[in-house]
């Protein structure tokens, strides 16, 4: 990929600033990454395999935590929302609030260099950090692989991971997490046509610590 702003804390910390102040100014919760049939896809996945309600759960790069909000009203009770930049740690806060949202956790944590008490969580989502992380200007390459060994720590071993990505086909993504995780499904996500051909613009997929 080409670097790009998008791969940067800077652009994300303005992003969430205006957002912050808008959600102030007049209520709005802000952009929810690949719409809200990405949230409704993880809550069908989770309660389709009856994934127990009080499993630790650990949004990767929460931005609004908007999707921890969606959670916690399907019953979910031990949910975690990290974020770098504390500008979109302050929007899901006031968020969580408005909603009475009490039981959600929220940190400034970058999980490239995680805290040690970021671990042995059941459940990790990530909806467009990985995405972020690959147009870093700064070694995307080295970011990524980090990215990768945190997941381990911090994932329990068969634990799930649940990642949506715009810029990534399933077989990238099968490579990319090879060392220490499985595939187990791919969720459906919208299909469009270009011609004559179909594909998928978003990929979803869960996998498996080992």
């Amino acid at each position: 990929f080409s670097p790009s702003v998008l791969g940067t804390r800077e652009h994300w910390d303005a992003a969430y600033e205006r957002e912050l102040q808008t959600f102030q100014d007049i209520g709005d919760t802000g952009e929810i990454w690949f719409g809200e049939e990405s949230m409704v896809r993880i809550i069908r996945w989770l309660e389709k395999h009856k994934v127990p309600l009080d499993s630790s759960v650990l949004d990767i790069g929460t931005g609004n935590g908007v999707l921890l909000v969606e959670l916690a009203k399907s019953g979910y009770m031990n949910l975690t929302g990290i974020d770098y930049s504390p500008s979109a740690i302050q929007l899901s806060e006031k968020i969580r609030e408005k909603e009475g949202m009490s039981n959600i956790k929220l940190k400034v944590e970058d999980f490239l260099a995680p805290s040690a008490e970021l671990s042995g969580f059941d459940i990790c989502i990530d909806k467009g950090t990985f995405d972020a992380i690959s147009l870093d200007p700064s070694d995307a390459a080295g970011k990524r692989q980090l990215y990768v060994a945190t997941l381990g720590r911090v994932l329990k071993p068969e634990g799930f991971f649940l990642i949506t990505s715009c810029n990534w086909t399933k077989e990238e993504l099968l490579n990319e997490f090879r060392e220490g995780f499985e595939i187990l499904e791919e969720l459906p996500t919208p299909k469009f046509c270009f011609g004559g051909r179909i594909g998928n613009s978003v990929t979803a997929l869960v996998f498996q610590r080992k």
